[in-house]
């Protein structure tokens, strides 16, 4: 008998051979059919394969990511038997589950084209094929095989992985007619697939080169029930109408132009204005806690990356080196700010009096994303970071570590992003490789984030694996208005780049040490941050922020002069004001001016130009009755402080 371990801790012993659906069934047949993935000692499995020794044994629901993958995985290869049904002869990249849902990246070949309009025959095809209750399994073959079988088919992306396996590691899956390589896991069947939708085509290069061949990717997603898809489905469409990219266009924030290059942002006056409100915001709250606002160059010189470790780890991801008149000097757009703010320290001595020293920069970085990763703000080639790094004794570590949280908890708070959690990000401990620096300095680094969390009582998640390759990290985790999560704030602890650039301090025991450097940055970068304050706010920005607080609204022509005298007492009042003087009815003019989102609209008759007053009305909310521009400033000037308070 064999021994399986629950996560309650419960222990029960089955026959050597049993597989994990088979013991969800003994204990229940209700959970046996909740039941999607199983995790056996900590490797996601199908439910169906045997186990063989004593484990320890977790039976995921759909609630669970692990269940999900495995059933949009699954979901994944039944599309793709669909098409091959549909299409014979057509060639598969890859198919991975992604977040929400699935996608395959497919050839069709002899000139065929797969477009949106096909979408609706291959779900039909899907759902013929899912009510066949089809199963899935699992072959282990040698390298060989794997080639001679999709070398048969005449697949070269297939063959092309597998030239790249090593043998003895190579697994097929097959449901009714078509097998296809893969790692696994997935469902028992095709039977739990009861709800289908394919959502869109694209284009995407062959494993992201751009001098690779252009695939076609059909994207789609699947649940167990009906409702789940007309839930997600209603989601879908409120996401597209808080779409970034969509908003921008309308308010004007940002453009993107072909001539300047692609994923590099253009801000717009009132992108500019909102861009510049978060950087006064985020600058008086840091001058506020002690640090000092540094300027980098936007290019270094190449050995300064190297020194880093950063070009060896993503050189190839950065932007080419620049070649300068000076035979052998090469320079590069700068990637990331740290080792200009490593030099700015050792600039001059630093006792242990000094410290800690916290240094911050909203520096513009550069990175070649590949074209088809790029996505409105939140994907970009330039993009500025809210970088912040700080210098302290060891012994200071934890308490430094714990205010940056605080100081990322008042920051969300402030743009009401009030739902949120945080991941610990550790290093992996079977590839430790990936990473610089000794295990003690590691231990000490992962020993303080987990310390610090806890005793803020954050929710956090460990996650072995998604360290920076210079040390441990905290990223936080944030849900929006329709229950999306973004990662924005991260704090990384890092006693490597300190060795790297013989940064040092004198001790009170007047001997040299090295300080702990933290790097943090809260909005992540401006772009991405804004990008989520606007699908959050689906552009209704908070007063404060609002590129402009208020428009003049003038019920006709003959009360233009007035309109522009409180449009200049407010714009001197420091209340950024636009003023409608065109010719048309004010009907009109609200309602145009309500979709530009702006906070108030200031309308103006003939008993506001007699009284030397204006009728006020907040977006949303309706009218706010009739006050002199003064009190409106006052108004204004309240409500703001209400919003935040630095």
């Amino acid at each position: 008998m064999i021994k399986i371990t629950f996560p309650d801790g419960s222990v029960k012993e089955f026959e050597p051979g049993i597989s994990s659906l088979e013991i969800a069934e003994q204990i229940s047949p209700r959970l046996a059919g909740e039941v999607y993935a199983a995790t056996v000692n900590n490797e996601v499995r199908d439910l169906t394969r045997p186990i063989y020794a004593d484990a320890s044994l977790v039976l995921h629901k759909w609630d669970d990511e692990p269940a999900r993958h495995a059933f949009w995985h699954s979901s994944a290869h039944l599309m793709a038997e669909a098409l091959e049904s549909i299409y014979p002869g057509i060639k598969f990249g890859i198919g991975p589950a992604i977040e929400n849902g699935f996608y395959y990246d497919v050839d069709p070949g002899d000139g065929r084209v797969i477009t949106d309009a096909d979408l609706p025959a291959i779900e039909k095809k899907m759902k013929e094929l899912a009510a066949e209750n089809l199963k899935f399994t699992r072959r282990e073959v040698s390298k060989k095989e794997a080639m001679d079988i999709f070398t048969a088919k005449g697949d070269e992306y297939k063959t092309e992985l597998i030239g790249e396996l090593e043998d003895g590691s190579i697994t097929l899956y097959t449901q009714g007619n078509f097998t296809d390589l893969c790692r696994g896991p997935h469902l028992p069947s095709t039977a739990p697939i009861r709800a289908i939708k394919l959502l869109n085509v694209a284009g995407a290069y062959w494993r992201g080169n751009e001098k690779n061949k252009m695939l076609t990717r059909i994207y789609g997603i699947t649940y167990p029930k009906q409702k789940l898809l007309d839930d997600y489905l209603v989601f879908l469409e409120e996401a597209r109408k808080r779409d970034h990219r969509r908003i921008g266009r309308e308010l004007e924030l940002f453009t993107f132009s072909p001539h300047v290059g692609m994923g590099l942002p253009l801000w717009m006056p009132k992108g500019a204005e909102l861009r510049q409100n978060l950087i006064d915001f985020m600058t008086r709250i840091l001058k506020k806690r002690g640090y000092q606002i540094v300027t980098t160059p936007h290019i270094g010189n190449v050995n300064l990356y190297k020194t880093s470790g950063h070009y060896e780890k993503y050189g190839k991801d950065s932007f080419q080196p620049m070649a300068t008149p000076q035979e052998g000097e090469q320079f590069m757009l700068k990637p990331m700010n740290c080792p200009h703010h490593c030099e700015i320290y050792n600039a001059k001595p630093h006792s242990y009096k000094d410290l800690p020293f916290r240094m911050a920069e909203f520096g513009t970085v550069y990175r070649y994303e590949q074209s088809g990763e790029l996505h409105g703000l939140t994907r970009v080639r330039s993009f500025t970071q809210d970088d912040a790094h700080h210098f302290c004794r060891h012994d200071q570590l934890k308490e430094e570590f714990k205010s940056i949280i605080d100081l990322v908890q008042f920051i969300f708070k402030a743009v009401n992003l009030n739902e949120y959690s945080a991941q610990i990000s550790l290093r992996d401990p079977d590839n430790r490789e990936k990473y610089i620096g000794s295990d003690e300095n590691w231990e000490k680094a992962e020993n303080a984030i987990i310390e610090a969390a806890g005793e803020k009582e954050l929710e956090t998640t460990v996650v072995p694996g998604e360290a920076a390759f210079y040390g441990p990290k905290l990223d936080f985790m944030v849900k929006d208005a329709i229950g999306r999560k973004w990662q924005l704030g991260t704090i990384q602890v890092d006693y490597n780049l300190p060795e790297r650039f013989d940064l040092t301090y004198n001790g009170s025991d007047n001997q040299k040490h090295r300080p702990v450097m933290i790097h943090r940055a809260i909005f992540g970068s401006l772009e991405r941050f804004i990008a989520v304050l606007i699908e959050n706010t689906a552009g209704k920005f908070p007063l404060w922020l609002a590129p402009e607080k208020a428009v003049v609204l003038p019920i006709s022509e003959k009360f233009n002069d007035y309109a522009r005298k409180v449009f200049d007492f407010l714009n001197n009042s420091d209340i950024c004001t636009l003023i409608d003087e065109r010719s048309e009815k004010i009907g009109k003019k609200i309602r145009d001016n309500e979709l530009k989102r702006i906070p108030y609209l200031l309308i103006i008759g003939n008993n506001e130009a007699v009284n030397e007053t204006v009728s006020v009305r907040r977006q949303g909310e309706g009218d706010r009755g009739t006050m002199k521009p003064e009190e409106f400033a006052d108004l204004v000037r309240k409500e703001i402080a209400g919003e935040i308070t630095f």
